[in-house]
C-alpha cells in the first residue's frame, strides 16, 4: 500500500490546484467591476482566459479525487489525471507566457488602449494621476477636468518631467498588476507538477503492489517466505 507520506503529498498538491482554481476564479469575476485602470489592464477575454484556466484546475483537482479513490489495482482513473495535468500545464504555460510577454510591451500596447478611451475616462486618469495626455500633452489629451483644463496649460507643462504625461503612473498600475498575474500563474506549476509525479508514484506503487499480489495468488496465497 502507498505510505502516508505519498499520499499526504497527493492531497497536498491535490488541495494546491483546488486552491489555485477558486482563486483563479474569484478574481477573474471580481476584476470584471468598473474601474477604469483594471478595465483598462485586463480585457473581457483576458478575463476569460482567467476564468477557464480556474475552471479546468478545479475540475482536474475533483478528478484527482476520483482517481486516488478507486480500488488498487485500478489505475486508469490515474492515467486520465496525468493527461489532464499535462493539458493544464500547456495551458497554464500559455497563459502566463502571454501575460508575461505583453508586460514587455506595454507602453506601446497601452497607447492603443488609452486611444480607445473616450474624452471623459482620459479625463478621469488626467485628474486622478495631475498628468496630461499619454506620452506627452499633444498625445490625446482629456481637455477638461481639474488639471488638464485647456490647451495653454497642457503646452506649458515641462516635457522632460515624465510624471506630467500619463504613461508612467498608468504603466506603473499596469505593470504591477501583470506581474502579480503572470507570476502567480506560473505558481500554478508547482502544484500541476507536484501532483503529476505524486500521481507517477501512486501508480508505480500500485503496479507493484498488483503484481505480488498475482504472484502471491499463484503461490496459493503463501507469500515470499
Amino acid at each position: 500500500m502507498p505510505s502516508k507520506g505519498l499520499y499526504g503529498f497527493y492531497g497536498f498538491f491535490t488541495a494546491g490546484i483546488a486552491a489555485a482554481g477558486i482563486l483563479s476564479i474569484i478574481f477573474s469575476v471580481m476584476w470584471r467591476r468598473h474601474e477604469l485602470l483594471l478595465n483598462m489592464t485586463f480585457s473581457h477575454a483576458d478575463l476569460t482566459a482567467g476564468l477557464a484556466v480556474g475552471i479546468a484546475l478545479l475540475l482536474t483537482s475533483l478528478l484527482s479525487v476520483a482517481a486516488i479513490i478507486q480500488r488498487n489495482h485500478v489505475t486508469i482513473g490515474l492515467v486520465i489525471l496525468n493527461w489532464t495535468l499535462i493539458a493544464d500545464a500547456i495551458i497554464v504555460l500559455v497563459v502566463g507566457s502571454f501575460v508575461w510577454f505583453y508586460t514587455l510591451r506595454e507602453r506601446s500596447e497601452f497607447h492603443k488602449v488609452w486611444l480607445d478611451l473616450d474624452s471623459s475616462q482620459r479625463i478621469t486618469i488626467q485628474d486622478m494621476y495631475s498628468c496630461c495626455g499619454y506620452f506627452n500633452a499633444s498625445d490625446a489629451p482629456g481637455i477638461g477636468g481639474n488639471f488638464c483644463q485647456n490647451t495653454t496649460f497642457a503646452n506649458s507643462l515641462n516635457a522632460t518631467v515624465a510624471t506630467n504625461f500619463c504613461v508612467t503612473p498608468v504603466t506603473k498600475f499596469a505593470d504591477t498588476s501583470l506581474n502579480d498575474v503572470f507570476t502567480a500563474t506560473y505558481g500554478f506549476m508547482a502544484g500541476i507538477i507536484g501532483l503529476f509525479l505524486s500521481s507517477l508514484c501512486v501508480i508505480k506503487v500500485r503496479q507493484e503492489m498488483e503484481r505480488f499480489r498475482k504472484i502471491d495468488a499463484k503461490r496459493g496465497g503463501r507469500g515470499f517466505v
